[in-house]
């Protein structure tokens, strides 16, 4: 059994994803951002860095205690090499799936988070840093598009790196973006979002964070 700590952000739903895909049992444990839950002491065991995701596996192989895990990417790795799927073992390949998945944590998040924060949560609007991220967003996607030009998934079979990278793009909206100026990336999301087990997983992450947020006001009021 693994606990999932998440809430409904990119990040968030990344392993999510893979559960699902995976078909492993899990528990979710929402972690409300917006309340500051991830500043828990609890929480803070598990990820030292205030920072959703995190997981607890409570059959690790090797040995008998539960393994915290955090950092999304490292989840996803973590979960791949438990279950011996969606990372391929021949090096190259590997390598292939291991570069874009990094592409999206050291490029695409943290670039199109700062797009949301200046363009719709910062206090000031600063239109220099707007168009900064903007800008930079959309031409990450671009890399993506060509990426993509001639082949299915973005390492040719499906893996972690889809997984990681599709959450980041379901906001593309709010980044300032039109898929339709990336065609390949279009045809991607389409698919991604075609698969069943993407579907349950926003299904079931946002049905799990809502009734945690209801359960919240229920224990205000009274």
């Amino acid at each position: 059994m693994i606990d999932l700590h998440y809430w409904t952000t990119p990040n968030g739903y990344k392993p999510l994803i893979f559960l699902e895909e995976a078909e492993l049992d899990y528990t979710l444990k929402p972690v409300n951002i917006g309340a500051d839950e991830q500043f828990e002491p609890d929480f803070l065991e598990i990820a030292p860095n205030n920072r959703i995701p995190a997981i607890v596996d409570h059959a690790p192989h090797g040995q008998e205690e539960p393994l915290p895990v955090f950092e999304s990417g490292a989840i996803l790795h973590y979960l791949a090499e438990k279950t011996g799927k969606f990372l391929p073992t021949e090096p190259a390949q590997r390598a292939d799936v291991q570069q874009w998945l990094f592409w999206q944590m050291g490029g695409l998040g943290p670039m199109a988070g700062q797009n949301h924060h200046f363009s719709s949560y910062a206090p000031e609007k600063i239109p220099y840093a707007i168009k900064r991220y903007v800008d930079e967003t959309a031409r990450l996607y671009g890399v993506l598009d060509t990426r993509l030009a001639d082949r299915d998934f973005v390492a040719g079979d499906y893996s972690i790196a889809d997984m990681a990278i599709y959450p980041w793009i379901v906001p593309h909206k709010m980044q300032g973006q039109d898929l339709k100026d990336f065609p390949n990336v279009k045809r991607w999301f389409a698919a991604m979002w075609a698969r069943p087990a993407v579907k349950r997983a926003y299904a079931k992450g946002k049905a799990a964070a809502a009734a945690h947020t209801a359960r919240e006001k229920g224990s205000i009021a009274a």
